[in-house]
């Protein structure tokens, strides 16, 4: 425990034989329950997991107290209907089965995925567990020792103490990043970090990417855990989900840790076509859900007026540059007509970011 409050840690894991254990035996003692969530791995990442279960004589005696079916009254039907959705989604998520004979009390939990779901269903079916179980603060920590778990109390305490609902690490703003972080993974984290910047509306956020957190018990509540993406987008849709539940967050500094016997399994050249596209998706959706169907606001006005206005602007900037290549005079009306709507737009749109910008000022702490 910390601070007298529960703390478990989420540790998702494919194909980490050689790396897990060792993430397992440097897990700091405050640290309640260490959540091993297996994503179907191919190699023997499962037996070094039981092994780890079965070598671990401590006895844990703070046993959890999962999820209390409420007591049927005049006054809690809410109540009892926000359980009842929480008994039933258990299906939605990636299938799994928990290998601990005694999960309550044994600090080593083993969630093995019957299908391959991605670090992001691993992360989601973890989560899951630690908010049936009430845990006050989850982080995640990855399978294959990239994340110093000296610096996992840092990223706890907010949560604890000051009840923030969600904080990140960030590695970026360390002064060794641009050496440490390979040059490749550093210009993608620095491209996609933009673009959920205006997904998310987080705009301070800066390093989208790495996947040292920590969540509260609130916040878990609050979000559709199975609706998680799936795969190495769930970063970028978590903060996407938490903005529209109008969630706090706060980043904290974190050292970059790269060469520890890592093998990475992410493509960058796959991964960022197929986040760019989540991310386009998820900024309409944040938009609709958080500022039209929930609370109102004029920004999400300005954000289509201005949309409207850029695309039809582009008829007329079509037939300007068709005229230059022929080496014909393009009409002034139709110079005149493409910049007013261009810049109607980029106003429009600019206004729209600003409001959006001093909206989510208050989501900082």
């Amino acid at each position: 425990m910390l601070n007298h409050k529960t703390i478990a840690v989420v540790v998702p894991a494919y194909n980490e034989e050689s790396q897990i254990e060792m993430v397992i035996d440097a897990m700091p003692e405050f640290v309640d329950r260490i959540v091993i969530v297996n994503d179907k791995s191919k190699d023997k990442t499962l037996d070094v997991v039981k092994k780890c279960i079965e070598s671990d004589k401590n006895d844990y005696s703070n046993e959890l107290i999962a999820e209390q079916i409420p007591e049927k009254n005049r006054y809690n039907e809410a109540e009892q209907v926000v359980y009842e959705m929480s008994q039933k989604e258990k299906s939605l998520f990636t299938r799994s089965e928990i290998v601990n004979e005694n999960p309550n009390s044994a600090r080593i939990i083993l969630i093995n995925h019957i299908d391959n779901g991605g670090v992001g269903a691993a992360i989601a079916s973890g989560y899951k567990w630690c908010k049936d179980m009430n845990i006050d603060c989850t982080a995640v920590m990855a399978g294959d020792g990239q994340m110093d778990p000296s610096e996992l109390e840092g990223i706890c305490l907010p949560v604890i103490d000051e009840g923030v609902d969600y904080v990140k690490g960030n590695r970026l703003i360390h002064q060794s990043a641009r050496m440490v972080i390979p040059k490749h993974r550093f210009f993608g984290n620095s491209v996609l970090s933009i673009l959920t910047k205006i997904a998310s509306g987080y705009w301070r956020v800066s390093d989208t990417q790495t996947g040292y957190t920590a969540i509260s018990l609130s916040a878990l509540s609050k979000i559709e855990l199975y609706k998680i993406y799936p795969r190495y987008g769930m970063p970028n849709d978590m903060l996407v989900k938490l903005n529209i539940a109008s969630c706090s967050l706060r980043e904290i500094p974190i050292k970059p840790v790269y060469r520890v016997g890592e093998q990475s399994k992410m493509k960058i050249r796959k991964v960022i076509p197929k986040i760019s596209w989540l991310l386009l998706r998820s900024f309409f959706k944040r938009l609709w859900q958080k500022y039209f169907v929930r609370n109102f606001h004029p920004l999400f006005v300005l954000y289509f007026i201005g949309m409207m206005l850029f695309v039809a602007s582009i008829p007329f900037l079509v037939k300007i540059i068709g005229h230059a290549i022929n080496g014909i005079d393009a009409n002034p009306v139709t110079v005149l007509a493409f910049f007013f709507l261009f810049i109607s737009a980029f106003q429009s749109l600019l206004f729209a970011m600003w409001m959006d910008i001093q909206d989510n000022e208050r989501l900082y702490k």
